[in-house]
């Protein structure tokens, strides 16, 4: 294996990234490509599923030739990806039957109310660890089944094939060979059983979803096949896939029970590992798999926020306050603080604590005198304010307090937001000099498999510090504003409720 590289597919929500590592951990080259975001009507989002893979072929290509290097380089392919994002594509052909619906997507809330209604919602969480929500995958196959003409009847017969993007990655890969997942992908499906590690049939059938449409369940880090040589000039193995989420856990060595990471993306993803059993959450977090590596399976508790680094995104594009999101920090410094005004950027509905699909963002305490500064200083907070709902009903699940909190993401070079997340936390936060965790641990999990690296020993070691921020807010200020940030979520929630 000397002189190779593991090559790392990091399908997000707004753009392709492809990351080549090196042995040590470190980053060769990088390649990304953003794509199109389509919103049919409110509430709706969809990705075009070629667009998807033709964006992530592209970028793969780009970060190898950008090193020097060919196929004949690299010792393995992980994936990594967006989660619950849904594509349902016709076997024959390969092609998808309908854009592939986007985990933010909130089209079927109708439909989880009438799951709820039909007394499913204990059923659901006890067997998948999740709520019932429109978050998922599960309602999204229902939706495209009931409403692409002849979906229903072409699942029946076995021709139609379900996949979240990792699938998606690798059938096209393989050219159709591999219709594959990993446990940690099929955990946020709300068809699949974290206990037995198996697709549930009672689930199937009450949803009306064909079990033939699924793909086969894999461990986080094996060799599912290989990528054929059309992409590169070489066949090279795909051995690691990992949703979002549990890949950037793992890139951030939280290997240990208790350990926690934030990913700020365009959502904000909190998960603490919990070892190697499941903790049912009584405060409305998630229970999922951390990964499978070999026969272990590790599980998490997960807090899932819609709405992140896409605040600034929404601020740049439809409010025009910034030119580019790299603006945002610059232009928040320039006030002392919010000045009273709170953004709730529920645009999707608000995820975990709260788990309301139809709140709607909403800005408070809006005076003459304030500025696009204050509001992009409130756009920021809400980012931090949001992590901080999630963290503290980890803490009431676990009945104890996090030593550190380990962040990662696009949005933690932004210093301001970092330094206030650890005053309204309270504890430090931690920022390592690799962020690009996410596709770094679904290199790990790839190089493990291939034996590029001997064991998690070998490579616990790679993480390194960047910068440490510790709190340096007065505790009367901070209980001030978070007063402030619970009137602001409380309104939006009675704003939705009484429409």
């Amino acid at each position: 294996m000397d002189g190779k590289y593991i090559l790392a597919l990091d399908q997000g929500t707004t753009s392709s990234r492809a990351v080549l590592f090196d042995r040590a951990g470190n980053v060769v080259s990088v390649a990304q490509k953003e794509f199109q975001q389509i919103y049919p009507k409110p509430g709706w989002v969809e990705h075009d599923p070629q667009e998807i893979w033709s964006t992530q072929a592209g970028v793969a290509a780009e970060a190898v030739v950008r090193a020097g290097q060919g196929g004949a380089s690299i010792a393995a392919i992980g994936i990594t990806n967006q989660r619950e994002t849904t594509i349902v594509w016709d076997r024959e052909t390969g092609r998808p039957v309908y854009n592939a619906i986007v985990w933010q997507d909130r089209r079927t809330a109708d439909f989880c109310d009438e799951l709820k209604a039909r007394g499913l919602e204990d059923q659901v969480r006890a067997k998948t660890g999740l709520p019932i929500d429109a978050y998922f995958s599960a309602t999204k196959i229902r939706w495209i089944l009931d409403n692409v003409a002849g979906a229903r009847e072409r699942a029946r017969q076995g021709k139609l094939a379900f996949g979240t993007v990792d699938s998606w990655l690798a059938w096209n890969l393989s050219q159709h060979e591999l219709h594959v997942t990993d446990v940690t992908n099929a955990s946020r499906t709300m068809l699949f059983n974290i206990h037995t590690l198996a697709w549930d049939e009672d689930l199937l059938d009450a949803l009306a979803i064909p079990r033939s449409m699924l793909p086969q369940v894999h461990s986080s880090s094996e060799i599912y096949g290989y990528a054929k040589p059309t992409l590169f000039a070489s066949a090279i193995p795909l051995a690691g896939i990992a949703g979002d989420q549990h890949a950037a856990l793992f890139g951030q060595m939280c290997i240990q029970p208790g350990m926690v990471k934030n990913t700020y993306g365009t959502g904000c993803f909190l998960v603490m590992n919990t070892g190697l059993r499941p903790i049912e959450s009584k405060n409305n977090l998630v229970t999922t798999i951390a990964w499978k590596i070999g026969d272990q399976v590790n599980y998490a508790l997960e807090g899932s926020i819609f709405i992140g680094g896409a605040v600034v995104q929404w601020l740049r594009d439809g409010l025009g306050i910034v030119k580019s999101a790299a603006e945002i920090e610059a232009l928040a410094r320039s006030v002392p603080h919010s000045d009273g005004v709170y953004l709730v950027p529920a645009f999707a509905g608000l995820g975990a604590p709260h788990w309301n699909p139809r709140a709607r963002g909403a800005l408070f305490g809006v005076t003459r005198g304030t500025t696009a500064a204050h509001i992009a200083r409130a756009a920021l907070d809400s980012i931090a304010y949001q992590s901080l709902d999630v963290l503290k009903a980890m803490e009431a699940d676990l009945n104890g307090r996090i030593a550190e909190l380990r962040v990662d993401g696009g949005a933690v070079a932004n210093n301001l937001l970092m330094q206030f997340q650890s005053d309204i936390l309270g504890v430090d936060v931690v920022r390592p000099q690799i962020t690009e965790t996410t596709a770094l641990g679904a290199a790990y999990l790839a190089g493990l498999a291939v034996g590029y690296w001997s064991d998690v020993g070998a490579i616990q070691n790679q993480w390194k510090l960047d910068r440490r921020f510790t709190p340096a807010l007065a505790s009367d200020q901070v209980q001030a504003q978070l007063r402030g940030w619970q009137r602001a979520v409380n309104a939006s929630i009675a704003w939705a409720d009484a429409g």
